[in-house]
């Protein structure tokens, strides 16, 4: 189990490296995702030692969302009084989301019936 860990902790360590150095409008975690999805992909399997970690920080994922109900509980006056504005901006966001993702399906699956031209 440490092993796995130690492992994804380097992919996390190379992503904020690449995203200090060359990207550094992508977070570091997200870079480090990505490259532990391309070390998998090349692999083509999980290894046992980072499917064991991952799986016990997917048991215990819960434990991690105490700190934002504490920051809710803490700020919650602040919240009440512009629940108005917090709703209208997730909802907005949200139709956005769905019309964005649906209007790239639509594009990706016409592209994707359009015949190619084999010579």
């Amino acid at each position: 189990m440490i092993q796995g860990l130690v492992q994804l902790f380097l992919f996390q360590a190379f992503g904020e490296l690449l995203a200090k150095f060359a990207l550094p409008m992508i977070p570091g975690p997200v870079l480090g995702l990505v490259l532990l999805l391309l070390y998998l992909a090349l692999r083509g399997h999980v290894p046992e030692h980072i499917d064991v970690v991952g799986s016990t920080v997917l048991q215990h994922l819960g434990l991690l969302f105490i700190p934002a109900s504490v920051g809710v509980v803490l700020y919650l006056p602040l919240l009440k009084a512009n629940a108005w504005g917090i709703a209208s901006a997730l909802l907005v966001s949200v139709l956005a989301t769905i019309a964005v993702t649906s209007g790239l399906l639509k594009l990706l699956s016409r592209a994707a019936e359009e015949p190619r031209d084999e010579q």
